[in-house]
């Protein structure tokens, strides 16, 4: 059966699988969009947004958005940029547009080597057999550093290569290191910063997709904008809430209210789009406030 959705619908590419398709769908879910079938099968719709879902490999995300198979994908910089880079080398076209950067799927792209093995810079890469599933990256950063140095290319299990004789070296993606560490290797060299992206091709949208784009992004800039930030209310003395004000962390405009039954006080309510920690509640006590409230905020539209 040929996978269809309604053409007045976007369509966005999603990982199939993995740490990136779950926060993907928390980011939707959190953007007020259900999606209740089971993420078995290839293409979901959810039932109160008019979006459909494409499940499918990462690696595959950039050319179907490239490609106009799909208006969106949400994927990591790592991918984007090495498919960006070989459909470059093949002469295909790989126009594209990031809409927004997203708050998940942070990770790097290192060289790595094992243990025992000594490392002063780049240049002791010269010549050296370097195994990878990012052979474009892999091999940009080399020309960056005028490095020759042969790149093997390996679809998985890169972190063994050294151990079965296939390459000195690695690239892999690193996140906390484990993996590295399980198989005694060290990460000595980041070559590329990565993170997810929400994807969008340059095929020229119609009027409904464009509008239900617009309400997409407003959505999604809320949801970001709510993770970091907290709803502070606390009193404050009147004679303080200049020094109180200085205090408290990203915060514009507060909003100062009469204090019921007390002159001498003030409500003083505001958004904090910085960390609050004990430390800042410590100071502001210090500073006179009182009936400290920190709250988390959900959903923000400015």
């Amino acid at each position: 059966m040929p996978v269809t959705s309604a053409p007045n619908r976007l369509r966005l590419a999603v990982q199939k699988s993995g740490r990136l398709s779950t926060d993907s769908l928390e980011l939707l879910a959190s953007c007020g969009i259900r999606v209740k079938s089971p993420k078995e099968r290839l293409l979901l719709h959810s039932d109160n947004f008019p979006i459909d879902l494409l499940f499918v490999r990462d690696d595959d995300i950039p050319q179907l958005v490239m490609d106009g198979v799909c208006d969106l994908g949400i994927v990591g910089t790592n991918v984007l940029e090495e498919a960006a880079l070989e459909r470059r080398t093949q002469g295909s076209a790989s126009g594209y547009l990031v809409e927004r950067p997203l708050d998940f799927g942070g990770c790097r792209l290192a060289i790595a080597l094992p243990e025992e093995k000594p490392y002063a810079s780049a240049k002791d890469l010269q010549g050296l057999r370097i195994a990878t599933s990012y052979p474009q990256l892999t091999k940009r950063f080399l020309a960056e550093q005028k490095i020759s140095a042969e790149v093997v290319y390996l679809s998985g299990s890169v972190e063994i290569a050294p151990r079965l004789g296939l390459a000195e070296v690695i690239c892999d993606l690193v996140a906390s290191g484990s993996t590295l560490e399980a198989n005694k290797l060290r990460a000595v060299e980041t070559i590329f910063k990565s993170t997810a992206v929400l994807l969008r091709s340059t095929h020229q949208l119609p009027a409904e997709k464009t509008h239900t784009l617009e309400i997409l992004l407003r959505r999604i800039d809320g949801v970001q904008k709510a993770a970091g930030a907290k709803y502070i209310m606390l009193h404050a003395p009147k004679t303080a809430l200049a020094e109180i004000k200085k205090l408290l962390p990203g915060s514009e405009n507060p909003t100062v209210l009469p204090l019921a039954g007390d002159e001498s006080k003030v409500a003083l309510h505001a958004v904090c789009s910085e960390a609050v920690f004990w430390e800042t509640m410590e100071s502001l006590k210090k500073a006179g406030a009182s009936s400290i409230l920190v709250l988390p905020i959900e959903k923000m539209m400015l």
